[in-house]
């Protein structure tokens, strides 16, 4: 059975771990030669091993996605291995925590490097290829913290509301070229959730994140694969500039309390 991505090519950024790890074995076992781009080089490295190793066809690549350097280097490197470009998921991102009246210009700079300027550098480097040949599927990992506002977050709900609207603009001026642009909007997902936070705590988070979703869990990042896997695939033929969600109700709430008698 032909896989959903047979015979393209693709460029997965933060592709080491969590969402983009799950993208790229994804993509090459739907029939994608996939270059994983991480700035680590060692998570890349083993995430390309994996698909190699599934029988699929990789490549990896040290990259800071906020470096425009890197960037048109794992580009260049999809046309050397695999000869195209296809499909281009810009899933670098980051969130520092703090008050924005105590949120460093820094900080603030980082957070906007490495989540919204990131993706304008996939965009950038990755439009010209698809415009010459006249095809070619963008994701986005935006979230839905980019449609609502998150306490002591208000550097990364800013990013990723950019985010969300240059999926807008960059879909706008490439449809006529046959090139579609999206974005998936995660709720919480669990990723390197315990790596960061320790054992102990992870687990309380993930009681407190699964807790406020409806469907009473966090997200695994094969459930954002999967989503992201159908914008990149003709099954989407028909969707460009969209906000795709994919947060287990969360954003379907209210927040109002059940009504009396309801269960």
């Amino acid at each position: 059975m032909a896989g959903k991505l047979d015979g393209k090519a693709a460029i997965v950024t933060a592709g080491g771990s969590g969402i983009g790890a799950a993208s790229a074995r994804r993509f090459g076992a739907e029939g994608a030669a996939v270059v994983v781009a991480d700035l680590s080089g060692k998570r890349a490295e083993q995430v390309r091993d994996e698909i190699i190793a599934a029988g699929g066809r990789a490549a990896a690549i040290k990259m800071d996605a906020a470096d425009p350097d890197g960037v048109a280097a794992a580009v260049r490197l999809a046309l050397d291995a695999f000869g195209r470009l296809d499909v281009m998921f810009n899933n670098a991102g980051m969130a520092e925590v703090a008050l924005i009246h105590e949120t460093s210009l820094e900080s603030w700079n980082r957070v906007f490097a490495v989540t919204l300027t990131s993706t304008f550098l996939g965009l950038k480097f990755a439009l010209p290829i698809m415009r010459a040949q006249k095809s070619g599927a963008i994701v986005n990992t935006a979230s839905i913290s980019g449609t609502r506002g998150d306490y002591g977050m208000g550097s990364y709900n800013a990013a990723k509301a950019g985010v969300i609207n240059l999926t807008r603009s960059a879909a706008l001026e490439n449809a006529h070229y046959g090139i579609r642009v999206n974005c998936v909007c995660p709720g919480a997902i669990n990723t390197r959730v315990a790596e960061v936070l320790g054992k102990d705590r992870a687990e309380e988070f993930r009681r407190t994140m699964g807790a406020a979703h409806p469907i009473g869990r966090m997200g695994e990042p094969e459930e954002i694969a999967a989503t992201v896997t159908f914008l990149a695939s003709d099954e989407s033929s028909f969707i460009t500039g969209a906000s795709v969600v994919a947060d287990g109700g969360l954003t379907a709430w209210t927040g109002m309390p059940r009504m009396p008698g309801t269960k």
